[in-house]
């Protein structure tokens, strides 16, 4: 009998558990399905959109219910229970504490919303006639009941009040429940606590069937000569498994040998089969090299079943590997792959809606082809949030994305010393690991998000000690969740994880313990918003290793705020309440405020003048970072600097966030700076004032020097000779003071930057403050004349300069291109379009006199208008 596979998601109807309103007491078809309560109630119009306005505080009541979902469902023809054919049903995910019923019969319960559950239902089933023989069909119920996660958790925390509760965001007795920590509320999401059958359900009818499809690959040094070995794990009788290789080009490649052995009285097998390819197809990154996918695949006996899963030949490793010279402390957090240094310049991922049923496989593939074209290399998975939907990784496979994966940990003191939470746990992870493990993108399992941060915020840092290495103790601590992240998880990635390294957490620093620790490891970076509330200038002091997040808040586009306070709303303005409400950032009035305050002029209306302002100070604070560490990355054995991922590219909601990208896919101006800092080619440029007293004794008399500092930096992996760097100088009127010629045969080696030169600002008299109307142009000029890279440097901050209205800012679309030219030096230009769907390659760009920039659009033809924005 060949494995037969049905999906269970038709007819599915929901209602509210016991003691429910006659209203939600009877049962209604889902909207969708897999689905959520939320998406169902509002389907049915039974709740207001809880994204709307401040609609969000009327559906809490949602999630303190309990919910039920029903359907009924075939037992497959052509049956006998007497052959040893089973059927089991599949729960892709279930949200979370739920109670499976079949046919009357309780067959599970479940309390965690990410593992997968198999469930033997051969015996329950119901079968047309009297006899167990008898071929035909019957109908089968299927009832799941959900309990409130929410109340659940409480009582959990109730029974353990020895255990220090505590947490960033959300409620406390997230902690408790395996469920996404995000439901419970964030600093950039609404509290909706889902419940549901979230993921999809399907029957499956076999006598024997193939239930693992797995495999190691190992590559060596010379990226040659590498050796695949495939092993598929059998479940029921055997008699052989044929295994296929297939390239990339279709070509199907043989084993070089393949063995099938028994165990268990013969109920269960494991095949394998070696394959040696001597010279292989490599998976890159993009920017770096092709992403070839071979599929393997796995037919047992007569197509009784058969698995296939694509994988990527690459070798990755993460190098932690200390500094030669010895004025460079710690070591190196060093993502490699195929032999080539990757700095790993990218963005941090939450889930991209806060109902998850609802995110199309098309919409996750538009959020990442936005990360590839904004010349992002890596994406790291939040811990708060979700093991992501297939269609996540295998986009990442096929775009060449590199892939962080954090653990569904975030911002608290989990419960590990409960024994049925670290089961729970363990099972999760061998669960979530053999899910993903095949996906090339994947480089990295960490433990969790932040949590070590904030037990070392806490009095007497929960009795953790570092030099303790006895995890029994660990869990006698206020500290238990240690146990989870440095002997579980640990142990199933290496048991199943197929080489990925493992970090205990993120940010994390091995051999220290030491969540900020600038010299090894990766670290947080919110000195700038949080913490100290630096200024972005001085993003290069505030450089770690690996910066595994760092952000600045901004507005989302206009037509965003237009989705949940219409135009006419009399909270139409930046400081409303409901405009508030969609920021959930503690202090955010405060921080936004000083950010603007310190840097630009600006006013509060009309509020998209207010929401360009917020979006400038973002695109400079966030295209600063990036320049200042791309810096450090001088080449082998010098990568000071080795990532920088920013938080965050998406929202889940429409929100004033840290997003670079807000709900809707509208990408912020910082989307576009960050797109140029990631540039294979970049100039760089830091003015610095150096300070000299006369003498030891005076700070009446000191000499001052206003000086730029320039550097050049590349991705690519061959270097570039012959190339120039040219720096002009402008005054505020737009009259060319200065052009200077730094370099006439520069050479540039592969991925790294140099420096190029520490000189007095071109054109300055020296004359205090003089120097702030001075705007500079930046150019790196290949030897056939292109330009490779180009650089607008305005005084800082720009509050400063005293920038002139343009007389002849002129933009005219054609061949494809927006063509940008001005008479003055104009800062952060951005262009518009009143049409739909219109997409701009490049935004809020940089003029100066006596050059054309062109912009990329699609969707506009010759002589259409733009509108343009800048700063005044």
């Amino acid at each position: 009998m060949s494995k037969k596979t049905a999906l269970v998601h038709k007819n599915w109807v929901f209602k509210q558990a016991s003691s429910a309103p006659s209203e939600l007491a009877q049962f209604r078809p889902v909207s969708r399905f897999p689905t959520n309560v939320h998406l169902d109630l509002l389907h049915h119009g039974l709740i207001p959109d809880p994204f709307f306005a401040k609609q969000e505080t009327d559906v809490q009541w949602v999630g303190e219910k309990g919910w039920v979902y029903k359907t009924n469902f075939a037992t497959p023809g052509s049956r006998s229970v007497r052959g040893g054919e089973k059927d089991v049903l599949i729960f892709e995910g279930l949200d979370t504490y739920a109670t499976v019923r079949v046919n009357g019969k309780e067959v599970l319960r479940s309390d965690n919303m990410f593992v997968t559950h198999r469930v033997d239902v051969t015996g329950i089933l119901k079968r047309d006639g009297n006899d167990e023989e008898e071929e035909g069909e019957g109908e089968n119920e299927l009832e799941v009941e959900f309990d409130s996660a929410f109340l659940v958790g409480k009582k959990v925390v109730e029974e353990w009040p020895e255990h220090h509760w505590g947490c960033w965001n959300g409620d406390v007795s997230r902690l408790a429940v395996r469920k996404a920590q995000y439901h419970y509320g964030w600093d950039w999401g609404p509290t909706l606590l889902t419940c549901g059958p979230w993921r999809p359900v399907y029957l499956e009818s076999y006598t024997s069937r193939i239930a693992e499809l797995h495999f190691t690959i190992d590559v060596p040094s010379s990226l040659h000569d590498v050796v695949i070995t495939a092993t598929a794990e059998v479940e029921g009788p055997c008699s052989e498994v044929v295994f296929t290789l297939t390239s990339p080009s279709g070509e199907k490649i043989s084993p070089s040998t393949a063995s099938v052995s028994r165990f268990k009285s013969g109920n269960g097998a494991i095949a394998e089969a070696k394959f040696e390819i001597d010279n292989p197809e490599l998976w890159f990154p993009h920017g770096y090299g092709a992403q070839p996918l071979y599929k393997l695949s796995a037919v047992l006996g007569d197509h009784i079943d058969k698995l296939w899963k694509t994988l990527g030949i690459r070798r990755s490793r993460l190098t932690q590997r200390k500094f030669d010279e010895p004025e460079q402390k710690g070591e190196t957090f060093l993502f490699e792959i195929n032999n080539l240094s990757i700095f790993c310049g990218g963005s941090n991922w939450i889930p991209a809606d806060s109902f998850i049923p609802r995110i199309t496989d098309e919409k996750y593939q538009e959020w990442l082809e936005l990360l590839v074209a904004g010349n992002q290399v890596m994406i790291r998975v939040w811990g708060g949030g979700i093991y992501e939907e297939p269609i996540f990784y295998e986009t990442c496979d096929k775009l060449g994305i590199l892939v962080w994966q954090d653990f569904a940990f975030g911002c608290g003191n989990y419960p590990g010393m409960i024994p049925e939470f670290r089961e729970s746990v363990r099972s999760e992870a061998i669960d979530t690991v053999k899910k993903l493990r095949h996906h090339p993108s994947i480089v990295i399992w960490a433990g969790n998000n932040e949590d070590y941060a904030y037990m070392e915020g806490q009095p007497n840092q929960l009795g953790y000690k570092h030099e303790d290495k006895n995890p029994d103790n660990w869990l006698k601590t206020g500290f238990p969740a240690r146990y989870i992240y440095e002997k579980i998880l640990p142990e199933v990635v290496s048991e199943y994880g197929g080489g990925v390294p493992y970090h205990p957490g993120s940010p994390f620093t091995p051999g220290k313990g030491d969540s900020a620790e600038k010299t090894a490891g990766d670290i947080h970076q919110w000195n700038v918003w949080h913490g100290n509330q630096d200024r972005y200038q001085d993003f290069d002091t505030l450089a770690g290793r690996f910066v595994s997040e760092f952000g600045m808040e901004a507005f989302p586009n206009i037509k965003t705020i237009d989705s949940y306070l219409p135009k006419g709303s009399r909270d139409r303005y930046p400081q409303s309440s409901t405009v508030d409400h969609h920021n959930k950032a503690s202090g955010h009035e405060r921080r936004i405020a000083l950010y603007l305050v310190e840097n630009l002029r600006y006013t509060f209306s009309p509020i998209e003048k207010y929401i360009y302002a917020t979006q400038l100070v973002q695109a400079e604070c966030l295209s600063t970072a990036y320049r200042l560490w791309r810096r450090q990355w001088k080449g082998p054995g010098k990568e000071y600097v080795a990532g920088a991922l920013v938080w965050q590219i998406n929202d889940c909601w429409p929100v004033t966030s840290w997003a670079i990208v807000d709900y809707y896919l509208r990408p912020k101006l910082a989307y576009f700076a960050i797109k140029r800092e990631l540039e294979k080619y970049t100039i760089g440029m830091k003015r610095v004032q150096v300070r000299t007293p006369k003498d030891k004794y005076t700070n009446a008399y000191v000499d001052i020097d206003e000086r730029v500092q320039v550097w050049i930096g590349s991705f690519k992996t061959e270097g570039i000779k012959g190339a120039s760097v040219v720096v002009k100088a402008f005054d505020v009127y737009g009259e060319k003071i200065t052009e200077r010629t730094l370099g006439d045969d520069v050479a540039l080696e592969s991925n790294r930057s140099i420096e190029i030169t520490d000189i007095r600002i071109p054109g300055w008299d020296g004359k205090p403050d003089s120097h702030q109307d001075i705007v500079l142009a930046a150019y790196l000029i290949g030897n056939d004349g292109s330009t490779l890279a180009r650089r607008i440097g305005f005084f800082e901050p720009l509050k400063y300069v005293n920038l002139k209205d343009p007389k002849c800012l002129e933009a005219h679309v054609e061949d494809g291109c927006v063509h940008l030219s001005t008479d003055v030096p104009v800062k952060g230009v951005e262009v518009e379009s009143s049409k739909e769907g219109i997409v701009f390659e490049d935004n809020c760009v940089d003029l100066v006199p006596s050059e054309t920039v062109r912009i990329g659009v699609k969707g506009l033809a010759k002589g259409d208008k733009v509108t343009l924005r800048y700063l005044s």
